[in-house]
């Protein structure tokens, strides 16, 4: 039964993190692929961010104590939400999770294996169904050893890091959180500024899980104008200095 009452008082290895917003059509296929993922002291913690359709008598409808559904009173937006469910996780590993995508069968331990060496991992994906690709190109394991290069990389927009295709360790928490309050979008990058700055990030070159892409993603998609990419760099590097000052701290 889901619920937004705590578990017991177990050590809790995995928390997954997943905002919820009009998840109704997806949601039930990824928490299923989610939780055959799972050990029984796991747990997944869904921040739903005031859906107006019937995405939370969705998640109600399977019967999971591994479940715990937060309900927010108004919608503030993903990024608010994914920094919500971090701060109710419990677990040692924490990985972040879309609402709308699958899970392939092994991404945990693969993830889990990555974060005993490093503080951050992310990885690859392939599109649900089969078809190509965004064009930027896959993470490498090289790219382990070569964090000034990312963060250029991300700067410029050619190193990609996809939330849906990370994890990271319990330690990272009071770096990561709390997300800059003029972060309304790339919480994603914030965490790969954060796990690069540590020099403790690791790129797995297999994709983990299946993404699906469809007109109502909350990722933004498509060109974006001069000046929202002008206004993106100066964000990101902000962030950079503020993931400096937390890392010092």
């Amino acid at each position: 039964m889901t619920s937004d009452q705590p578990l017991p008082p177990y050590a809790i290895r995995v928390s997954v993190c997943m905002a919820s917003y009009r998840g109704a059509p997806y949601i039930a296929e990824q928490l299923q692929s989610i939780l055959k993922e799972l050990g029984a002291n796991d747990e997944v913690v869904i921040v739903d961010d005031a859906s107006p359709d019937n995405t939370i008598e969705v998640i109600r409808s399977i019967t999971d104590p591994r479940i715990r559904l937060i309900e927010s009173p108004q919608n503030r937006g993903y990024v608010r939400s994914f920094e919500a469910a971090v701060a109710a996780s419990r677990g040692e590993y924490i990985f972040l999770s879309d609402q709308d995508d699958v899970w392939i069968p092994g991404r945990v331990a693969a993830m889990v294996e990555a974060l005993e060496s490093a503080r951050v991992v992310a990885s690859n994906f392939e599109m649900l169904g089969g078809g190509p690709r965004p064009w930027i190109p896959r993470l490498l394991p090289a790219w382990d050893r070569k964090p000034i290069a990312n963060l250029l990389g991300v700067m410029i927009g050619y190193r990609a890091y996809y939330g849906c295709g990370m994890a990271f360790r319990r330690d990272m928490v009071p770096v990561f959180t709390p997300i800059p309050s003029y972060v309304h979008e790339s919480h994603d990058l914030w965490l790969a500024i954060c796990g690069n700055l540590s020099r403790s990030i690791a790129h797995l070159e297999k994709s983990t899980l299946l993404r699906r892409l469809h007109d109502s993603n909350e990722t933004p998609a498509g060109f974006r104008s001069l000046g929202r990419i002008i206004a993106a760099r100066v964000m990101l590097a902000r962030l950079i200095l503020e993931a400096r000052r937390r890392l010092k701290r």
